[in-house]
């Protein structure tokens, strides 16, 4: 990594999603530190912070499917300069927008009413519970997304090559492997 820029601030969040994104970031091991030569990081797993102060590059998980995920979003992309959508759940909903095809209120039933092994029917409703919304959304359907790194989850390898772009002022590109249908 050649870079002669000032270190990057760069912030980290999830939303709807399993957390395998930030799994997979981790597991740049000591890659992890060289990285930190170039980044510092405002939130994310490593820092424990839990609203995003203003930095250059955010990096963000999940689908939207809650009102609680549309105000982390908004919050989130109002401090970053540029937002990146990490993994296929960001990307286009994954497998939480699998709920999309079926009405909300029949899911609900099925999974709390009438589900397998259900000793206390009945749906949870608590002012604690953030609101779900009608459908899970892409990020791009509630904010703009300046690049996307696709993957479920993108590998450690195309988190650094995402890193090593941005550092050095180039578009970032997804290596062409990675896109692929299975």
């Amino acid at each position: 990594m050649k870079t002669t820029n000032p270190k990057l601030k760069i912030a980290t969040t999830s939303l709807a999603g399993c957390f395998g994104c930030h799994m997979s970031f981790l597991d740049m091991d000591e890659r992890l530190a060289t990285l930190l030569e170039h980044v510092e990081f405002n939130r994310s797993p490593l820092t424990d912070i839990k609203h995003c102060a203003p930095c250059d590059i955010g990096l963000i998980e999940g689908g939207v499917c809650n009102a609680e995920n549309v105000h982390v979003l908004q919050e989130f992309r109002a401090n970053c300069k540029i937002l990146v959508a990490i993994g296929a759940c960001a990307i286009n909903g994954g497998v939480p927008a699998m709920r999309n095809y079926f009405d909300l209120r029949e899911c609900m039933e099925t999974v709390y009413l009438n589900g397998t092994g259900v000793v206390n029917p009945q749906i949870p409703s608590d002012v604690e519970l953030p609101q779900l919304l009608d459908k899970v959304y892409p990020l791009n359907e509630v904010v703009h997304v300046d690049y996307y790194l696709p993957g479920c989850p993108p590998s450690a390898d195309e988190f650094l090559k995402l890193f090593n772009d941005l550092l050095n002022g180039k578009t970032p590109t997804p290596a062409e492997h990675s896109l692929h249908y299975d």
